[in-house]
């Protein structure tokens, strides 16, 4: 997902396979027979390294260790042109009691995960701990990891949306701006990498870590984006899949345009449960004693901010000074109806009483931060190319579906149907993953979710027939476990599968 919640809080801290075969560069396919091999010997080279581990940073603690391995480009031509993957461990089994490896990925697609062992360290149980050693690394594309970069402008990558609404009037421009950036990052990566760095190759890459390491299973704890590509793990590899825990989901057979949809559909319950909440304290926040009057009193906000933008001095930072025209106002609350109601209705009370301003900020196209343009062209790369048939390549089709979805999903439709780079992305490697499999993962999903509504989370523990899923009802927020406020029912029941490999006999309900 675009958004990066789970990375900032670590570090403080956007379809024709089924069954595939057990190794690395395996074919899609359900009839071939399996085999107990870890990949085929053209393979050899990269499963046989010997990395040579070290203190990742003179700042960071001596157990703290780095090592840089070589993966193929592209998997089915092995021989070819290699990338350099950044990897990370910190050794907290204890003897006797060791169950092997703890892979970990935050989310994204294009939120770096070295730093990841640190964090666990501190947030994980110490039971977990003595199972484990955690592994951590940045993903092909990314951070340490051969980073790919666009040379985008900070308009193309500050912004906190990285969807636009529809308009008529700006459609072109919208057009342009994305024709513009897939144009950029391929004419900087060339259509021989782009279509390489998907989700099936870091799944690849994930398994060429296990073998290095020695191990004969992977587990593996995945946030946000990070449920997709351990999903597809384990759909590419269902032998070398241990315990798969799969937090904040991603609908895996969805997986591109459909996930945008999805949050789009997410956001409509979510502004119909917090008109409720508001109304039910109209004596707090004087927005209306109905959940109808809340709603009609939101409407009325964002048609006067479209005509005039309001600049908003409330209390929340990312906004603090700026002037925000209806659209604005739609996309920042898609989020906060769902995660912060409260807050959000603070929020609303604030703009209602903000000056109208004509202030209009022109686009920065200075150079972004190299960072920034390395997340969010990798985003673009894996959001596009992962499931290339679920892109319109006509834009005029971006045109009526945006017209559909706003009128079905009035929050957020238009934004999530509107064009995008991928209109205009080269074509992806391999078609999408279709998740099917019998995997014994443990699910984690809040009810309101705005980046990966319960819907998503519902679909995953479809698609995985052996797994398990934790629902937290009225659970608020984008992901769980290991987070500061998780529901003690989910962390006991989390590492209690950690630590000895037992899912629950049933789904399980848990309060927030």
């Amino acid at each position: 997902m675009p958004r990066t919640t789970r990375i900032a809080a670590l570090a403080a801290a956007g379809v024709l396979a089924a069954l595939a075969l057990p190794v690395a560069e395996g074919a899609i396919t359900s009839t071939a027979p399996s085999t107990t091999a870890d990949h085929t010997a053209r393979l050899d080279r990269y499963y046989s390294q010997h990395p040579a581990w070290h203190r990742c940073d003179a700042d960071d603690p001596a157990t703290y260790q780095c090592a840089t391995i070589t993966v193929p480009v592209d998997y089915a031509h092995p021989s070819g042109r290699t990338l350099r993957l950044r990897i990370s461990r910190i050794r907290t089994s204890t003897p006797g009691k060791r169950h092997g490896v703890l892979l970990s990925n935050p989310g994204g697609p294009g939120d770096q995960g070295l730093a990841d062992p640190l964090q666990l360290k501190d947030a994980l149980a110490k039971t977990v701990l003595q199972r484990y050693d955690l592994i951590g690394f940045d993903p092909r594309g990314l951070g340490a990891s051969s980073p790919l970069h666009c040379g985008l402008t900070r308009n193309e990558t500050d912004s906190t949306e990285p969807y636009r609404p529809y308009r008529a009037t700006t459609f072109a421009e919208d057009t342009a701006r994305a024709r513009d950036i897939a144009a950029k990052c391929t004419t900087r990566n060339g259509s021989r990498l782009l279509p390489y760095i998907n989700t099936r190759n870091t799944a690849r890459d994930m398994d060429v870590i296990r073998g290095i390491l020695g191990e004969r299973k992977l587990s593996y704890v995945g946030w946000s984006y990070g449920t997709y590509l351990g999903a597809v793990y384990t759909q590419l590899f269902p032998r070398r899949s241990d315990r798969m825990v799969l937090d904040s989901a991603v609908d895996p057979n969805r997986f591109g345009r459909g996930t945008v949809l999805a949050m789009a559909a997410g956001a409509e319950p979510a502004f119909e449960d917090w008109s409720q909440l508001v109304a039910r304290r109209d004596r707090t926040y004087h927005l209306g004693d109905t959940p109808a009057k809340v709603r009609a009193g939101f409407w009325q906000l964002v048609a006067r901010a479209d005509r005039t933008p309001l600049l908003y001095e409330g209390d929340d930072l990312d906004h603090q000074g700026q002037s925000l025209n209806g659209a604005d106002i739609r996309s920042w609350m898609r989020w906060s109806f769902a995660a912060e109601p409260y807050q959000a209705a603070r929020d609303i009370v604030t703009l209602r009483t903000s000056h109208p301003t004509d202030q209009s900020a022109r686009p920065d196209t200075s150079p972004a931060d190299p960072a920034n343009d390395n997340a969010v062209g990798l985003n673009w790369a894996i959001t596009c190319a992962d499931n290339t048939a679920s892109w319109p390549r006509d834009p005029a089709r971006y045109r009526r579906d945006a017209h559909r979805e706003k009128a079905r999903h009035p929050l957020y439709g238009d934004f999530a149907a509107n064009i995008t780079p991928c209109a205009f992305w080269p074509r992806g490697a391999e078609p999408a993953t279709r998740v099917d499999n019998t995997a014994a993962a443990l699910v984690i999903q809040n009810q309101w979710d705005p980046q990966t509504p319960l819907s998503s989370g519902r679909a995953l523990h479809r698609a995985l027939h052996g797994s398990r899923l934790v629902y937290i009802h009225g659970g608020r927020g984008h992901t769980v476990y290991a987070l500061p406020g998780a529901p003690a029912r989910v962390t006991r029941t989390v590492d209690a599968y950690l630590t000895d490999g037992h899912l629950p006999k049933t789904d399980l309900t848990c309060n927030s």
